[in-house]
């Protein structure tokens, strides 16, 4: 038979960050949990039974017992970790809500951040489907039907971004050139549907802090940077990908922060600052001055990406690649301290 596939929960010890470090050792404190020692682990929480492979998760922003996933099936799975043990019972997949609406598998998966239980999902069936689950938990019947469907792109919907500021406003990317901005109050067409790249459209992400920036990453291996007040023109163009760029991701804690993932197992992490800042030549052969820095730990394409929300340790990452290696990691502290430091003079 199959192997049996799974949802699983962990828990992450990270290191302290260098700062602390040396401020515990002037304190006279042993170094016991230094960068690379035994204080960093990943740990097990819970094992929940799933049908087929998880293409994506995501976790409700308001409950983070609530998880949504996508696997090769064409339904979205809704799980309520509290309800479930640490280990299966059985290795039948039990999901709190099935969520009907497509036809096909997909990738694009996001929950509003502003409007609790409202998601949205892309898949290869070219639709975007909307869901509001909050008044269906806990209830007998456990499928539902897509409240909105959205039916403008022409080919593979490749992900979707809700708005951190407008729970009305929703992205959507594809593999027909096009990104497009729906207003869930008008069903009958996007708002916005632009042309973003030459190539498939894989990724979009909206700014957390400037409610007009977003940025778009595609299979031409570039990252764009768009204006919503004028989607004529790419703001700026990112790079240094050399294959396909499949995830970009604004940084929770600083509006300048941007990071993208690709096929060529790199993550690159951007600072839109320094867009245009002079460099000298040496700098220049390691790439452009809004390069702030590459992770090449992986050794196979990274599938997704996720920034840690904590704010007490804001430059730890963590990605996961096709070769199901999870990485938790952190940009060396000089990086960024060291930009800081040029632009304060």
């Amino acid at each position: 038979g199959q192997e049996q596939n799974f949802l699983f929960v962990v828990q992450t010890y990270l290191p302290l960050p260098q700062s602390e470090v040396d401020l515990q050792a002037s304190e006279g404190a042993p170094e016991t949990n230094c960068f690379g020692s035994n204080g960093a682990r990943i740990d097990l929480q819970q094992r929940i039974a799933h049908e087929g492979e998880v293409n994506r998760a995501r976790y409700m922003p308001q409950n983070s017992n609530i998880v949504a996933t996508k696997s090769v099936q064409s339904i979205v799975n809704i799980f309520d970790l509290s309800k479930h043990p640490v280990q299966p019972e059985s290795m039948g997949c039990h999901p709190e809500l099935r969520l009907k609406g497509h036809k096909k598998e997909g990738y694009g998966l996001a929950f509003n951040p502003k409007k609790e239980g409202v998601l949205a999902s892309g898949s290869d069936d070219f639709l975007v489907c909307v869901w509001d689950i909050q008044g269906s938990l806990g209830k007998s019947s456990k499928e539902m039907s897509a409240t909105m469907t959205f039916t403008g792109h022409n080919d593979v919907v490749e992900d979707v971004c809700w708005h951190p500021n407008d729970e009305k406003l929703l992205g959507s990317v594809a593999d027909d050139h096009t990104m497009k901005l729906w207003d869930m109050r008008q069903r009958d067409k996007a708002m916005e549907s632009i042309e973003a790249h030459s190539k498939e459209v894989n990724a979009i992400s909206f700014n957390p802090f400037s409610q007009y920036l977003l940025a778009t990453g595609s299979a031409n291996k570039t990252v764009a940077l768009w204006d919503m007040r004028n989607l004529k023109k790419k703001l700026h163009v990112f790079l240094a990908h050399e294959e396909e760029v499949f995830g970009v991701q604004w940084a929770p804690f600083n509006e300048t922060i941007l990071a993208s993932t690709s096929a060529d197992r790199r993550t690159c992490l951007w600072d839109i600052s320094r867009i245009g800042a002079n460099q000298s030549l040496q700098d220049s052969q390691d790439g452009p001055p809004e390069l702030l820095f590459i992770h090449a730990g992986h050794t196979a394409k990274i599938s997704d990406m996720s920034w840690n929300s904590n704010t007490n340790d804001e430059w730890v990452m963590a990605t996961v690649a096709e070769d199901n290696i999870l990485q938790v990691w952190r940009m060396a502290e000089c990086i960024y301290a060291n930009g800081a430091e040029s632009e304060e003079v």
